[in-house]
């Protein structure tokens, strides 16, 4: 049976995870309050903050830049695209 948390990103209860996405007290917040569906909508934000801004993952400036935004999107309700984004066509 699925793990059924209140997501704070969506304001809903959902499908929580089986484990933490990863190590750590960021990790654990994750798979306390964050569903399935909002982290699957915060991987494609990462995805294109990583293009837009052409980062790289062993960039330690990166992961930390990655962090931030990671905890505005799911903690904050902020979800700002970087300036001058166009999203792709279908």
């Amino acid at each position: 049976m699925a793990r059924m948390i209140h997501c704070v990103k969506l304001g809903i209860e959902a499908e929580g995870f089986d484990e933490p996405p990863f190590p750590g007290p960021q990790g654990q917040e994750i798979y306390e309050k964050i569903s399935k569906k909002a982290w699957q909508q915060w991987l494609a934000k990462q995805t294109m903050l990583i293009n837009e801004y052409r980062l790289a993952s062993f960039d330690p400036k990166a992961r930390t830049f990655l962090a931030e935004e990671r905890a505005k999107f799911l903690f904050e309700g902020n979800n700002d695209m970087p300036a001058g984004y166009v999203p792709p066509k279908p």
